[in-house]
């Protein structure tokens, strides 16, 4: 089994009100990805996901789109220890 890696994405632009939250649970359950996503006060989408990192990298390009009514400006990731993490939730 290939060992899990963790990152915390950043996603700017017009990522709020778009349902970009519901885009990212449902390619996070098709990609098996846990972990967490949640509008910030800034009006960037934060997105934590834990998988092996195929699944992980897979997953940050269908963020980079995002649902058809977003326009994704930038994608920051940042990787991070796994915590072993096993569900992926919608914050807020």
């Amino acid at each position: 089994m290939a060992q899990n890696s963790r990152a915390r994405i950043r996603i700017t632009g017009r990522v709020q009100g778009v349902g970009f939250r519901f885009f990212a649970a449902k390619h996070a359950s098709r990609h098996r990805i846990a972990g967490w996503v949640r509008n910030r006060p800034d009006g960037s989408v934060e997105v934590e996901a834990e998988a092996p990192r195929d699944r992980v990298d897979a997953f940050i390009e269908e963020l980079r789109h995002g649902p058809s009514f977003a326009h994704v400006d930038y994608v920051d990731v940042d990787w991070l220890e796994p915590r072993g993490s096993s569900s992926f939730e919608v914050i807020g």
